[in-house]
């Protein structure tokens, strides 16, 4: 066993930094990856202020940073056997650590709110969609494209339009537009294969599909990964950073 003191033991202390230094990079590229939004499902979230996944990520963005920063500092200090400058460095990591708590609830516990069911996206997707508002254009822009790329119609299904009163319907006569167009099928080049066919609902020119899988596969993406990998980090890092305290105790 390695000994207090002894070049094995700091040699261990320094090996357990080196894999959270490159573990915080990870959780930093992975954190800049959910706030990128690659899915477009931010509107979603943000329209309603329940964007906690994506606050979750940008708290993430930061201590993956300093823990990649802080156990460079760490390596440094433990291999100069600095006690003023070991102390210093778990002052920094203890910080970096309860930020990252912080960040793994965060997401965690608002992705529930999300996911758990999908009234909460139905009942957005019906007060703001071509509303005449900034929020109601930001949303509107959003289903449309999630709807033509995803090829899915409504949160469940295309009969979200039909069953619910919707600011869409207050514009749009159901006999005119039972759903927005976005929901017909289209071709390669995104052109609506049979209009009139959409509009009576024929299952071979309308997507039957609701979106609402699709989103909730964005949001535990974006949640999963900075909540559980962000876990992971803590895990390891306890042990760690108690063995440095004992370390330090005994210097």
């Amino acid at each position: 066993m390695a000994e207090k003191g002894s070049p094995l033991f700091v040699g261990l202390l320094v090996t357990g930094n080196v894999v959270i230094m490159l573990a915080g990079l990870a959780l930093y590229a992975e954190s800049v990856w959910v706030t990128a939004d690659p899915y477009k499902v931010y509107p979603i979230l943000g329209v309603s202020g329940k964007d906690d996944v994506f606050a979750g990520a940008w708290i993430s963005i930061f201590t993956g940073f300093a823990f990649f920063c802080i156990c460079v500092f760490g390596i440094i200090s433990l291999v100069h056997g600095n006690r003023l400058m070991v102390l210093l460095y778990l002052a920094l990591i203890l910080i970096a650590y309860m930020f990252e708590c912080a960040s793994s609830i965060t997401a965690y516990t608002h992705r529930d709110f999300v996911v758990s069911n999908s009234n909460f996206v139905t009942k957005q997707m019906l007060t703001y969609y071509s509303a005449d508002t900034n929020q109601g254009r930001e949303l509107t822009r959003m289903w449309d494209l999630f709807m033509m790329e995803q090829q899915c119609c409504g949160t469940n299904s295309p009969m979200d339009w039909v069953d619910y009163t919707s600011v869409f319907r207050s514009r749009y006569p159901e006999v005119v537009a039972p759903w927005p167009f976005y929901c017909c099928k289209r071709d390669p080049n995104f052109i609506i294969i049979n209009e009139e066919g959409c509009r009576m609902g024929h299952p071979d020119y309308i997507n039957t599909k609701g979106c609402f899988e699709h989103i909730k596969h964005a949001v535990d993406s974006y949640a999963w990964g900075v909540s559980w990998f962000g876990f992971a980090i803590l895990m390891f890092t306890c042990p760690v950073v108690l063995l440095a305290i004992y370390h330090y105790i005994t210097m």
